[in-house]
């Protein structure tokens, strides 16, 4: 008998202790701020770790249009549209489409490039009312937004399915020197 209500006691003291930790923690909860009154998104976006892998960003200057980028992707959401180059060797790049529905940022694309032409960007927010929005082609953006010192944003992704004819052609002189780094 004695032995019984020492499991009872044992019992009711565990649980007890169980339900101090859920009291503590769901005071907690309401002590902290709501993530919109920490980072005000989004007019100030919230900030992402340094390796993040958000939406791509593309150089167009320096590919070769060799595929290995589509190639490596597990899921096939890259095609590359090109031609033979009229200007000496190598190919002319109509376009570098990324199908973001399909795409699991899972960043196998970067590795195989061999003139470091597409990189991880730290962008996260392309919303959109239409899965046409989600479909980027970069040989058709503007090279601030392509190269990643502008943000890739809804409006110029719209505003770039509207042109027909690729931004840059190679053998062209490039619009701003390009660092490397992000700055002009």
């Amino acid at each position: 008998m004695l032995e019984w209500f020492r499991n009872v006691w044992v019992a009711v003291i565990t649980v007890l202790k169980g339900m101090w930790v859920t009291i503590r923690i769901m005071t907690n909860t309401y002590q902290r701020s709501a993530f919109t009154q920490t980072f005000e998104y989004p007019e100030l976006p919230a900030p992402v770790r340094p390796r993040y892998r958000g939406f791509h960003r593309f150089d167009l200057t320096t590919c070769i249009g060799c595929e290995k980028c589509a190639h490596a992707c597990p899921v096939d959401c890259i095609y590359i549209d090109k031609q033979k180059s009229p200007v000496g060797k190598g190919f002319q790049i109509n376009g570098f489409t990324i199908d973001y529905t399909k795409c699991m940022f899972c960043a196998l694309c970067v590795e195989p490039c061999p003139v470091d032409c597409i990189f991880m960007g730290s962008n996260y927010d392309l919303s959109c009312y239409s899965r046409d929005g989600c479909v980027v082609d970069f040989a058709k953006l503007p090279l601030e937004i392509a190269w990643g010192q502008a943000t890739l944003n809804p409006t110029a992704v719209a505003e770039s399915k509207v042109l027909y004819e690729p931004v840059w052609v190679k053998g062209e002189p490039v619009p701003f020197e390009y660092a490397g780094d992000g700055s002009k």
